[in-house]
């Protein structure tokens, strides 16, 4: 259990880490009030969560690289508590259409991409052969 622990934690660095550094850049480069690096994150990480997820039922990877991986990484990378920070901030300002566009096109575009690497994952699992990836 301590092992799988100091998985999670190195991965929940490492995730944060990228989620800080690349929010922050496109947030910066978006000008905008719109939270542009929250929504590229959470798009990000919906992506790789499909992939990764459909990839994994298809080759073989331990429990601890799962748990370092899903749990740790995409856990800290996506940032779903953020998300919910700023529509809440964003309704208390008022700004309700803005709020309401965020709310949709993470909700709506994240679920997409879970999908998209999901079939990502089965295309290329088929292209190469299972487990030659």
């Amino acid at each position: 259990m301590a092992v799988r622990l100091l998985y999670v934690a190195l991965g929940g660095g490492i995730g944060a880490l990228l989620r800080y550094l690349l929010s922050g850049i496109i947030q910066k480069q978006s000008a905008s009030l719109f939270p542009y690096g929250t929504l590229a994150v959470n798009l990000i990480g919906a992506l790789l969560i499909g992939f990764l997820w459909e990839l994994f039922q298809n080759i073989t990877v331990s429990a601890n690289i799962r748990v370092f991986i899903f749990m740790g990484i995409l856990g800290a990378f996506t940032t779903f508590s953020t998300f919910s920070l700023e529509i809440f901030n964003l309704l208390k300002d008022r700004q309700y259409m803005t709020a309401l566009i965020n709310a949709l096109v993470n909700n709506v575009f994240c679920i997409i991409l879970v999908f998209a690497g999901s079939f990502t994952a089965r295309f290329l699992l088929k292209l190469f052969g299972k487990g030659n990836l």
